[in-house]
């Protein structure tokens, strides 16, 4: 309890942050330097994400050449998360094959996992 809070008797509530679940999408990019299919999809995650209240799309890591990538967006539900993505993801070209993760609480030791690959 803080000093202000005993001397005036004022409760103080401590409110837990919500598990942070996360959804990271492991593809096969292009092979090109281009990036704009990647940013088209991307505003689409974006959007869906929003729409859908399922969290935050955090962003990409792209292989120099444009071989291969990874997307990662995080909520306090992966399930709801992944639901809101997945058509955008299965609508892609290069998003056929891509391996999703889905991380049921914050990145540690021990914290459930599931894997679904999409449809080639």
């Amino acid at each position: 309890m803080g000093i202000l809070a005993k001397l005036f008797g004022a409760k103080t509530e401590v409110t837990a942050k919500p598990t942070e679940h996360a959804v990271i999408v492991a593809f096969a990019y292009i092979g090109s330097t281009d990036l704009e299919p990647l940013f088209a999809l991307e505003r689409q995650l974006e959007s869906a994400i929003a729409a859908a209240q399922a969290g935050e799309y955090d962003g990409n890591e792209v292989a120099v050449d444009g071989s291969d990538g990874t997307l990662y967006m995080y909520g306090p539900d992966a399930d709801k998360l992944f639901a809101a993505i997945r058509p955008a993801l299965e609508a892609c070209s290069f998003m056929k094959g891509a391996l999703v993760r889905l991380r049921y609480g914050p990145p540690a030791d021990g914290v459930p996992e599931r894997e679904v690959r999409l449809a080639s």
